[in-house]
């Protein structure tokens, strides 16, 4: 490979890690065309960009990088997918989907997420329980409407009780 044709891999590396705030490093050796296929249909689908680089070329991008990734430069070894993503557990739940159906391939290598290093396939489980941001949201509108729900229907009940306290007074013979 030339010079030239290296540093604009090591460029668009890097301008990868800019646009992307979340990305995993993930062994993908041992994957045959068809599997590595669905792979790459999968992460499309769930709008991760999935490239395969070199490692030396990544090093020199993580390099240029204005974060340090040096924790990261051990698990460069073998054949090494990136995956970018702008939702930081997608990947995650990904390569967990893969480990239930008894395949160790792809397997997680390291990953940049919450602008926080995991380095290691034991760091899985604790990447599939970040939560994005809908789902923060969605917790915190649920965790709002909790309370007034409870008004709401203690209201209701105390209503349908008078009412009812009401009525049989009402009824009753004088």
């Amino acid at each position: 490979m030339k010079k030239e044709v290296k540093d604009t891999i090591i460029v668009e590396l890097g301008q990868k890690l800019k646009e992307y705030p979340h990305f995993y490093l993930v062994d993908v050796t041992g994957l045959n065309a068809e599997d590595t296929s669905a792979l790459r249909r999968k992460c499309f689908k769930n709008e991760v960009k999935m490239v395969v680089v070199k490692n030396k070329l990544l090093h020199k991008a993580f390099e240029a990088s204005d974060i340090d990734f040096e924790p990261l430069y051990s698990t460069l070894k073998g054949n090494t997918a990136v995956m970018f993503t702008q939702t930081a557990n997608v990947p995650a739940k990904m390569l967990k989907e893969y480990q239930t159906k008894k395949a160790e391939i792809p397997a997680l290598k390291a990953a940049y997420a919450e602008e926080c290093i995991y380095v290691g396939a034991q760091n899985l489980d604790a990447l599939v329980a970040i939560k994005s941001k809908n789902e923060l949201i969605g917790d915190i509108v649920s965790l709002l409407q909790s309370p007034a729900k409870n008004v709401v229907s203690a209201l209701q009940s105390g209503a349908n009780t008078i009412h009812g306290v009401l009525k049989t007074l009402g009824e009753r013979p004088e």
